[in-house]
């Protein structure tokens, strides 16, 4: 079927109980597994690219490749702007057929923030794209944006910037951070439960690699309908081709390489999608 947007998606989950599951592709063949954990577990599936994954590979290439797999299967799949740093990029994305796209403006003040996502709201709107934007930070590092966990949502703050801005889903700081964690990681998840009392919209939980299947679940149950995973399928996906190459060193077909680290990022996103309850979604 045609890409869908994130809107309705996250509005089933948000109704639901449950979250989607948005995995960060690098590639086709990262994009195809996860299609293909989608369709096997019926769950409707978000697909990411970062600002420095569209600088690898370009919006334009991303967009025709998940749109090639997505015709092929019956399951709503969504392509969005993940941390999308600029107002330009975001609307790019637009143009080259993302269905979703996130304007990252927590590190800018709040009023900044609020004026910057307002203007990518209003373009989108024309598109008919659904917009997430980020209050508070995530900490850890994203791309080359990287930020201490020490500024966790403001509910009230995050109430506000809903109402101001016209968003359609919300990503909030509770202690989590991109990358892996070094310690276990200490979240405020009564903030999500405060958070979701008062914001309309979908909320979206960033930094989840590494998370315990607890922590993922509980913050799915307090309110959470989006779920981000990076990190770990870029490590799953290198660790299947390393061992693929540590077991046959001969090995130089790129094909190959690229089934044993597909067969990997679909094992690892059918994991998450159980853990954020998506799966069986679609009949």
């Amino acid at each position: 079927m045609p890409l869908v947007t994130s809107e309705k998606m996250l509005s089933d989950a948000q109704k639901g109980g449950y979250a989607v599951g948005a995995f960060n592709v690098e590639n086709m063949e990262m994009a195809k597994a996860v299609i293909a954990a989608a369709e096997e577990m019926r769950s409707p599936v978000m697909l990411q690219t970062t600002p420095s994954t569209v600088k690898y590979g370009s919006l334009e290439t991303f967009a025709a490749i998940v749109k090639a797999e997505a015709s092929k299967t019956d399951i709503p799949v969504c392509l969005h702007l993940d941390h999308g740093n600029s107002f330009e990029l975001a609307v790019q994305a637009m143009k080259a057929g993302y269905t979703s796209v996130m304007i990252d403006g927590s590190h800018e003040t709040f009023e900044e923030n609020v004026a910057l996502t307002k203007k990518v709201v209003e373009v989108a709107n024309a598109y008919g794209v659904p917009v997430e934007a980020e209050l508070g930070k995530v900490g850890g590092k994203e791309d080359d944006l990287e930020a201490e966990a020490d500024h966790n949502t403001d509910p009230e703050e995050a109430k506000e910037f809903v109402e101001r801005t016209g968003v359609s889903s919300l990503a909030i700081a509770i202690g989590t951070a991109h990358g892996f964690y070094a310690g276990t990681p200490v979240l405020d998840k009564e903030r999500v439960s405060d958070c979701k009392k008062v914001v309309s919209v979908p909320l979206v939980l960033h930094g989840a690699s590494g998370l315990s299947e607890e922590d993922v679940v509980e913050c799915v149950q307090r309110g959470m309908c989006k779920v981000n995973f990076a990190t770990e399928l870029r490590v799953a996906y290198t660790d299947a081709e390393k061992q693929l190459l540590k077991e046959n060193p001969e090995t130089f077909d790129p094909k190959k390489l690229g089934i044993a680290a597909m067969k990997a990022v679909k094992e690892q996103t059918i994991l998450r999608m159980k853990m954020c309850g998506c799966t069986g979604k679609v009949q």
